[in-house]
Protein backbone atom coordinates (compact mmCIF):
# COMPACT_ATOMS: atom_id res chain seq x y z
CA UNK A 1 0.00 0.00 0.00
CA UNK A 2 3.19 2.08 -0.90
CA UNK A 3 1.12 4.00 -3.72
CA UNK A 4 -1.25 6.79 -3.10
CA UNK A 5 -4.71 7.01 -4.07
CA UNK A 6 -5.67 8.25 -7.52
CA UNK A 7 -7.59 11.54 -7.57
CA UNK A 8 -11.18 11.17 -8.58
CA UNK A 9 -11.14 7.35 -7.22
CA UNK A 10 -13.46 6.73 -4.44
CA UNK A 11 -11.46 5.47 -1.32
CA UNK A 12 -13.84 2.37 -0.58
CA UNK A 13 -13.02 0.69 -4.00
CA UNK A 14 -9.43 1.94 -4.23
CA UNK A 15 -9.15 -0.21 -0.94
CA UNK A 16 -11.24 -3.02 -2.19
CA UNK A 17 -9.01 -2.87 -4.87
CA UNK A 18 -5.81 -3.08 -3.41
CA UNK A 19 -7.24 -6.01 -1.07
CA UNK A 20 -7.84 -7.76 -4.33
CA UNK A 21 -4.97 -7.97 -5.95
CA UNK A 22 -3.52 -8.90 -2.50
CA UNK A 23 -5.48 -12.01 -2.80
CA UNK A 24 -4.48 -12.57 -6.00
CA UNK A 25 -0.61 -12.34 -5.19
CA UNK A 26 -1.36 -14.64 -2.40
CA UNK A 27 -0.02 -12.13 0.38
CA UNK A 28 -2.48 -13.35 2.62
CA UNK A 29 -1.56 -17.29 1.84
CA UNK A 30 -0.42 -18.74 5.18
CA UNK A 31 -0.73 -16.73 7.79
CA UNK A 32 -0.62 -17.61 11.23
CA UNK A 33 -4.32 -18.78 12.27
CA UNK A 34 -5.75 -18.85 8.70
CA UNK A 35 -9.06 -21.15 8.68
CA UNK A 36 -9.55 -21.13 12.42
CA UNK A 37 -12.38 -19.25 13.67
CA UNK A 38 -12.15 -16.00 15.75
CA UNK A 39 -10.95 -15.65 19.23
CA UNK A 40 -13.98 -14.90 21.17
CA UNK A 41 -16.36 -14.30 18.32
CA UNK A 42 -20.22 -14.70 18.59
CA UNK A 43 -19.71 -14.09 22.68
CA UNK A 44 -20.76 -11.32 24.42
CA UNK A 45 -18.80 -8.32 24.88
CA UNK A 46 -18.57 -7.05 28.37
CA UNK A 47 -17.71 -3.02 29.02
CA UNK A 48 -14.48 -3.79 30.02
CA UNK A 49 -13.85 -6.49 27.55
CA UNK A 50 -10.18 -4.75 26.68
CA UNK A 51 -9.19 -4.70 30.08
CA UNK A 52 -9.64 -8.16 30.49
CA UNK A 53 -8.02 -9.00 27.46
CA UNK A 54 -5.19 -6.92 28.50
CA UNK A 55 -4.68 -8.53 31.54
CA UNK A 56 -4.90 -12.12 30.28
CA UNK A 57 -2.73 -10.98 27.74
CA UNK A 58 0.37 -9.30 29.48
CA UNK A 59 -0.15 -11.84 32.27
CA UNK A 60 -0.93 -9.04 35.03
CA UNK A 61 -2.75 -9.96 38.41
CA UNK A 62 -6.44 -8.47 38.96
CA UNK A 63 -4.87 -6.52 41.70
CA UNK A 64 -3.43 -4.04 40.19
CA UNK A 65 -6.40 -2.85 39.03
CA UNK A 66 -7.40 -2.45 42.64
CA UNK A 67 -7.85 0.86 44.11
CA UNK A 68 -4.90 1.98 46.51
CA UNK A 69 -6.37 0.84 49.80
CA UNK A 70 -7.88 -2.25 48.92
CA UNK A 71 -4.21 -2.97 47.42
CA UNK A 72 -2.68 -2.31 50.74
CA UNK A 73 -5.21 -4.07 52.53
CA UNK A 74 -4.74 -7.32 50.77
CA UNK A 75 -0.57 -6.92 51.07
CA UNK A 76 -1.85 -6.79 54.79
CA UNK A 77 -3.41 -9.93 55.14
CA UNK A 78 -1.17 -11.64 52.76
CA UNK A 79 2.16 -10.30 55.04
CA UNK A 80 2.40 -13.52 56.84
CA UNK A 81 2.93 -15.76 53.69
CA UNK A 82 5.39 -13.02 52.46
CA UNK A 83 7.90 -13.44 55.05
CA UNK A 84 7.66 -16.97 55.60
CA UNK A 85 10.06 -17.91 53.24
CA UNK A 86 12.64 -15.10 54.58
CA UNK A 87 15.59 -16.38 55.97
CA UNK A 88 16.47 -13.26 58.09
CA UNK A 89 14.72 -11.08 60.69
CA UNK A 90 15.80 -8.24 59.19
CA UNK A 91 14.40 -9.05 55.83
CA UNK A 92 11.37 -9.67 57.27
CA UNK A 93 11.44 -6.36 59.25
CA UNK A 94 12.29 -4.32 56.23
CA UNK A 95 9.52 -5.70 54.13
CA UNK A 96 7.36 -4.51 56.83
CA UNK A 97 8.80 -1.54 56.80
CA UNK A 98 8.31 -0.59 53.60
CA UNK A 99 4.95 -1.68 53.83
CA UNK A 100 4.60 0.68 56.47
CA UNK A 101 6.05 3.72 55.04
CA UNK A 102 3.42 2.63 51.72
CA UNK A 103 0.75 2.77 54.42
CA UNK A 104 1.80 5.82 55.80
CA UNK A 105 2.15 7.81 52.38
CA UNK A 106 -1.58 6.86 51.17
CA UNK A 107 -2.94 8.17 54.52
CA UNK A 108 -0.88 11.32 54.09
CA UNK A 109 -3.01 12.05 50.69
CA UNK A 110 -6.01 9.14 50.69
CA UNK A 111 -7.16 8.08 47.08
CA UNK A 112 -9.74 6.07 46.54
CA UNK A 113 -12.38 4.63 48.57
CA UNK A 114 -12.16 5.22 52.11
CA UNK A 115 -10.91 1.75 53.80
CA UNK A 116 -9.89 2.08 57.27
CA UNK A 117 -6.26 0.38 57.26
CA UNK A 118 -3.12 1.13 59.41
CA UNK A 119 0.87 0.46 59.75
CA UNK A 120 0.94 -3.05 60.88
CA UNK A 121 3.23 -3.54 64.07
CA UNK A 122 6.75 -5.18 63.32
CA UNK A 123 7.40 -6.76 66.16
CA UNK A 124 4.24 -8.77 65.95
CA UNK A 125 5.15 -9.62 62.47
CA UNK A 126 8.75 -10.71 63.03
CA UNK A 127 7.19 -13.08 66.38
CA UNK A 128 4.87 -14.85 63.87
CA UNK A 129 7.46 -15.28 62.09
CA UNK A 130 9.85 -16.65 64.44
CA UNK A 131 6.53 -19.07 65.58
CA UNK A 132 6.40 -20.39 61.95
CA UNK A 133 10.09 -21.12 61.89
CA UNK A 134 11.59 -24.31 63.20
CA UNK A 135 13.56 -23.77 66.22
CA UNK A 136 17.16 -23.69 65.62
CA UNK A 137 19.25 -26.15 66.62
CA UNK A 138 21.91 -25.31 69.35
CA UNK A 139 25.45 -27.11 69.16
CA UNK A 140 27.38 -27.17 72.22
CA UNK A 141 30.66 -25.09 72.02
CA UNK A 142 33.70 -26.51 71.02
CA UNK A 143 35.94 -26.26 74.21
CA UNK A 144 39.51 -25.37 72.49
CA UNK A 145 42.02 -28.44 73.50
CA UNK A 146 45.03 -25.92 73.78
CA UNK A 147 44.94 -22.03 74.58
CA UNK A 148 46.06 -20.22 71.13
CA UNK A 149 49.45 -18.56 72.03
CA UNK A 150 49.44 -14.39 72.16
CA UNK A 151 50.35 -12.54 69.24
CA UNK A 152 53.54 -11.08 68.86
CA UNK A 153 52.96 -7.18 68.51
CA UNK A 154 53.92 -5.49 65.29
CA UNK A 155 56.98 -4.00 66.49
CA UNK A 156 58.55 -7.63 68.31
CA UNK A 157 58.11 -8.97 64.87
CA UNK A 158 60.94 -7.54 63.59
CA UNK A 159 62.90 -8.45 66.49
CA UNK A 160 63.53 -11.82 65.50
Amino acid sequence: MTERKPPGVTFESWVDKQIRTAQERGDFDDLPGAGKPLPGAGAPLDDQWWVKDYIRREGISGDALLPTPLQLRKEIERLPEAVHDLTTEQAVRDVAADLNRRIVDHLRTPTGPQVAIGPVNVDDVVSAWRAGRPAPTQRPAAEPDEPAPPKARWWQRFRR
